[in-house]
């Protein structure tokens, strides 16, 4: 089933810190966390990392408002989902008994790269390794992901496109000797 707001929930949410608001929301489609862990995670991803506030509204003129999403460290709207899922991903791992570290393989052709980096650098339990095609990438989008700091992060050039940096990856899910 998927959870209903009622006015009087919308109501009290606006009264609350977009960390608070969102782990509220979180909390209703997410039962296997409680409401403490989700706070705990969100107050980390949407905190000091945010340009002051994870998603502002803004007026733009007297009757029009902006929702702005490009806040985040990588200036990305995908920071806004790559900031919390890696806490949500280690907490679940965590929370299962989970021993192995996870291995995260991403195909990017610019921006997705540098936010996952960035959302996953540093996050017990889980690596990360991030595939662009050597010249389908702005310099800007290769400074950012080759700088990157992390202990748990790796980059990866390779010669081609978008579409082969993606079928490498598909090839190594699908590789049952990597796998093992």
């Amino acid at each position: 089933s998927i959870p209903a707001l009622t006015e009087e929930t919308l109501k009290e949410l606006c009264s609350l810190s977009y960390s608070e608001r969102a782990a509220k929301i979180m909390s209703l489609f997410l039962t296997d966390y409680t409401y403490e862990e989700l706070l705990s995670d969100c107050k980390e991803a949407y905190g000091d990392n945010f340009d002051g506030y994870a998603a502002p509204v803004v007026s733009v003129g007297d009757k029009m408002r902006i929702l702005e999403l490009w806040h985040g460290p990588t200036c990305a709207f995908k920071d806004m989902a790559l900031q919390i899922m890696p806490r949500l991903l280690s907490r679940a791992l965590t929370k299962t008994g989970e021993e192995r570290t996870a291995l995260i393989l991403v195909a990017t052709s610019g921006d997705t790269g540098k936010a996952a980096l960035e959302g996953y650098r540093d996050i017990d339990k889980i690596k990360i390794s991030v595939y662009y095609p050597v010249n389908g990438v702005s310099r800007a989008q290769k400074l950012q992901m080759t700088t990157q700091e992390g202990a748990n992060v790796n980059v990866c050039a390779i010669n081609g496109n978008f579409d082969d940096a993606q079928n490498g990856v598909k090839k190594i899910f699908g590789d049952t000797d990597f796998a093992a």
